[in-house]
């Protein structure tokens, strides 16, 4: 005779090993459905569960907020973009109306942006707090003329995303100090001439296992699989399908939430590029258009969960995970790295 979960356990009033469907009476004897009554809670357990034994086998702590200091100044002779006091933003800066300055603008920006990065890269050790790789980013865009984008977009409280460990993307820089093994995202963007220059990567501290070297080596393939792809004439879907093939080959999930996006006067504007196949993006490639190429790649799953500072997005699973982003320029023959060092 065969038992199924819910019916053993309407009787027993125990917690099953197998959760029952969403329509089926609760576990807890309850008379609701289970969507309605345990399941929130019992998804709760079994993700603190599982991050635990990640955590034990793996010899790595599950990463905790620590605290966010105040916003830092920005001097007054610093042009701004449109949403650096309100934190909404709008239609841009006023667009550059020759195409060459145009570009020359978005060159100088993309440059400053890789110097950053590559700078506050430099400080990345253990005992270092990603507060402090805020401090260094800040200062760095400034010397430069330029004003860190992230500082109050939509709020946001910091001049630079760090997203360590199992945090996918936009991670707010607090008094956490990084640890040997860690890894940590920094993401850059600099606000410069009227225009945005964006680029992120994924570095480790300290000494590295080797299935985080291995995540690192992936991401960046990915990254450079996508850029490769960049072809004028061609559908933006090609970029997420070299990604998506080069990713799962390698046994890796590709996070489908985030996406790359068009850039220039506007820190996020069109063509949205998703990072893995999909059809519908079909929007053609033409020379002149610049956009982000950022793929995040998970070690376990893609599902994730969203931190209660509405900013923070980390994986489901506890598992590993790394990005690495250039802005790009479509040419007339393919595409150039504006983010280079």
């Amino acid at each position: 005779m065969t038992v199924t979960a819910t019916s053993l356990t309407a009787a027993s009033n125990v917690r099953p090993l197998i959760p029952p469907a969403n329509n089926a009476p609760c576990w807890c004897g309850s008379g609701e459905k289970y969507k309605k009554c345990h399941r929130a809670q019992d998804e709760s357990e079994a993700q603190a569960a599982q991050v635990a034994k990640l955590a034990k086998t793996s010899k790595v702590t599950p990463v905790k907020a620590g605290i966010v200091s105040p916003r830092r100044e920005v001097p007054a002779h610093i042009p701004r973009p449109d949403y650096a006091a309100s934190g909404y933003p709008g239609n841009g800066y006023p667009r550059e109306k020759d195409p060459v300055k145009r570009l020359e603008k978005m060159r100088r920006a993309c440059k400053a942006a890789a110097e950053v990065l590559e700078l506050t890269g430099r400080a990345i050790r253990p005992g270092v707090t990603t507060d402090e790789l805020d401090q260094i980013c800040h200062d760095a865009c400034i010397a430069r003329g330029g004003y860190p984008s992230p500082l109050n977009y939509r709020g946001f409280p910091k001049s630079l995303c760090t997203s360590v460990n199992e945090v996918i993307c936009h991670g707010i820089p607090d008094s956490r100090a990084l640890l040997d093994g860690d890894l940590v995202n920094l993401d850059v963007t600099i606000f410069l001439d009227g225009v945005h220059g964006d680029c992120n990567a994924t570095f480790g501290v300290g000494e590295l296992d080797e299935d985080s070297k291995r995540l690192i080596q992936v991401t960046r393939e990915c990254r450079d699989a996508g850029i490769a792809a960049v072809r004028p004439g061609r559908p933006i879907s090609d970029i997420g399908r070299a990604i998506e093939q080069h990713c799962k080959k390698a046994g890796f999930t590709v996070f489908r939430a985030y996406c790359g996006h068009g850039i220039n006067e506007i820190f996020h504007t069109t063509p949205e590029v998703p990072h893995y196949f999909d059809r519908r993006a079909n929007t053609v490639m033409r020379e002149g258009m610049t956009f982000t190429i950022e793929p995040m790649i998970n070690a376990g799953g893609e599902d994730h969960i969203d931190w209660d500072d509405d900013w923070t997005v980390a994986t489901k699973d506890g598992r590993r995970s790394a990005q690495f982003e250039h802005t790009v320029l479509v040419t007339a023959n393919g595409v150039e790295v504006l983010t280079l060092p």
